[in-house]
């Protein structure tokens, strides 16, 4: 077994596929390859596999994050059709869009790289900075007054702790960067107060739902404590950056359309950030000075 491998637990299932990121003699620390986990097991625990030969319960995540895909792509493609129709009933110009810009910290590289390739792919105007969990309080403070973003996701890694007290899950001692995630959700909204006005996306695996909702989320991780997808809170970006700014982000749907579902991701109701503009900018050619 080598670092780089891909690996899964025989005592869990194989039910998360992992990235070995380093081996320390008998022990090696695993990245999840499809969910925001970060882990050690034992080396004897671990079985390689092959690309072409992956758990059904991987496959499965797959398929629902394709098909989460398409039907954003397809949300969208609607949303055009519409705008050019009401053009056309008018006889006015093009249209053009003002999507709403994201501003993605991420603590880890891979997850961050996957993201931004999916806010290109999706049109979404979207600025991403890989920052260790520990130091997003701080990067949000210094980053929010020059970027100044519409939507702000924090996420990276967390987890509920082995040692900890059983049971108490309301202690935010309790994960493994709730409060780092708490830390900067509460610098995000000492910045801008009105929920509608900076759109808060925060969390990871098993955050403290109930806590990053209190410190000022518009919408977070984890309802019921469970593993979410790594482009969970890209989902929940896009969406809010292609929501009119007339219309509250459907709730059902923005949730139901997550890899993870309604165990994964809440949030509370808010307004959208996408705006229209007319006429369409053009190349300008051929204009005479007049001073």
């Amino acid at each position: 077994m080598m670092q780089g491998d891909l690996v899964v637990r025989k005592s869990y299932g194989g039910d998360v596929l992992f990235r070995v990121a380093t081996i320390d003699q008998q022990t090696a620390v695993l990245k999840g390859t499809d969910y925001r986990l970060l882990a050690d097991a034992p080396i004897v625990d671990l079985s390689v596999v092959k690309d072409g030969d992956l758990p059904v319960a991987i496959r499965q995540a797959r398929l629902k994050a394709g098909e989460s895909t398409q039907r954003m792509q397809e949300e969208r493609q609607q949303q055009i059709l519409q705008r050019e129709l009401l053009r056309a009933q008018n006889q006015s110009q093009p249209y053009f869009d003002v999507p709403g810009k994201v501003l993605h910290l991420d603590g880890d590289s891979n997850y961050m790289k996957k993201s931004m390739q999916l806010y290109t792919q999706m049109r979404v105007p979207a600025h991403g900075l890989f920052v260790h969990e520990s130091q997003m309080a701080e990067a949000v403070y210094r980053l929010l007054p020059q970027i100044k973003p519409d939507i702000i996701v924090i996420t990276g890694h967390d987890g509920v702790l082995k040692n900890r007290e059983q049971n108490d899950l309301n202690d935010l001692m309790s994960y493994k960067n709730s409060q780092n995630f708490v830390d900067a959700v509460q610098i995000a909204r000492d910045y801008e107060k009105n929920r509608d006005s900076l759109v808060i996306v925060a969390g990871a695996c098993q955050s403290h739902y109930e806590a990053l909702l209190k410190s000022g989320s518009n919408f977070a991780s984890s309802p019921g404590r469970v593993l979410i997808h790594a482009l969970d809170p890209v989902y929940v970006a896009i969406k809010a950056s292609y929501t009119p700014i007339r219309e509250t982000i459907n709730l059902p749907d923005v949730i139901h359309g997550t890899i993870s579902g309604i165990d994964g991701v809440g949030g509370i109701e808010t307004y959208g950030k996408y705006r229209v503009g007319l006429p369409k900018p053009r190349t300008l050619t051929g204009i005479k000075a007049t001073v």
